[in-house]
């Protein structure tokens, strides 16, 4: 059974004044098969948190742990959590000019894995999953990123998750800057890896829209570096309706 756990997670950042407490003891588990939903306002730490499970340099964990099926997580190098089965869909997908999202999917694999793919089926691989996230074959063959639309970039993360396949996928902000169509087929892409036996979602994101095409099973309301609250898939459609004032007037 695939179990993501943070503890009391707390996390800083260097800043010009000084040290910065982002989150100040977060607590999540993420159970095989659970889809779990972030949602806060800007600023309050949603975004660090996946950035901190996933490795950044930039951000200094200060207490607590984060483990994946018993594993110290905290003690991996960024491509050791990979390795693991740890993978995050960032908001800002960064270019990578020279590189073909070919080359770069097929490298990605090799280094997940242990061992190079295939070639015959793994180009198979690849052009199913570029089909099936409407994106032509000669996609392949583009520089990673580099032009992509938004909508592009942001299937291009999904096709990863769907060729990397790992136990826990954390999703910055998958829908952000979407249209209807793409944020239609996106849903459809991590509907698919979720539909897959131990596998585990950490959705962040700041609107219900998503949430209509990806049901999650837990709704965690997130202020000021911490969990406010908790709950099933009614407590987003409380959040559309209501927003986050009673809980930014309890933070302060």
């Amino acid at each position: 059974m695939t179990t993501l756990e943070i503890k009391d997670l707390k996390v800083q950042v260097s800043t010009e004044d000084g040290p910065k407490e982002i989150l100040k003891g977060v607590t999540l588990t993420i159970k095989d098969g659970e889809t779990h939903a972030i949602m806060g306002p800007n600023g309050s730490g949603k975004s660090t948190l996946a950035y901190s499970v996933a490795g950044h340099p930039r951000y200094e964990i200060t207490g607590g742990t984060v483990t994946l099926d018993g594993e110290d997580v905290l003690a991996m190098s960024v491509d050791e959590r990979a390795r693991a089965g740890l993978f995050l869909a960032m908001q800002y997908p960064v270019e990578v000019p020279g590189v073909s999202v070919a080359n770069f999917l097929r490298t990605a694999k090799t280094a997940v894995d242990g061992e190079a793919p295939k070639l015959r089926t793994w180009v198979k691989d690849v052009n199913t999953a570029l089909q099936e996230l409407d994106l032509d074959a000669s996609f392949a063959q583009r520089s990673v990123n580099e032009g992509f639309s938004g909508g592009e970039k942001k299937r291009h993360e999904i096709a990863q998750l769907e060729l990397l396949d790992p136990k826990v996928a954390i999703l910055d902000e998958t829908d952000s800057g979407l249209d209807i169509d793409a944020l239609k087929v996106i849903s459809d892409g991590v509907n698919r890896f979720r539909s897959r036996e131990g596998k585990g979602v950490l959705l962040i994101t700041h609107y219900t829209r998503i949430l209509r095409y990806i049901q999650p099973d837990h709704v965690h309301v997130f202020v000021a570096g911490r969990v406010a609250e908790s709950g099933g898939p009614e407590l987003a459609e409380e959040l559309e309706a209501n927003g986050y004032e009673k809980y930014l007037g309890a933070a302060v």
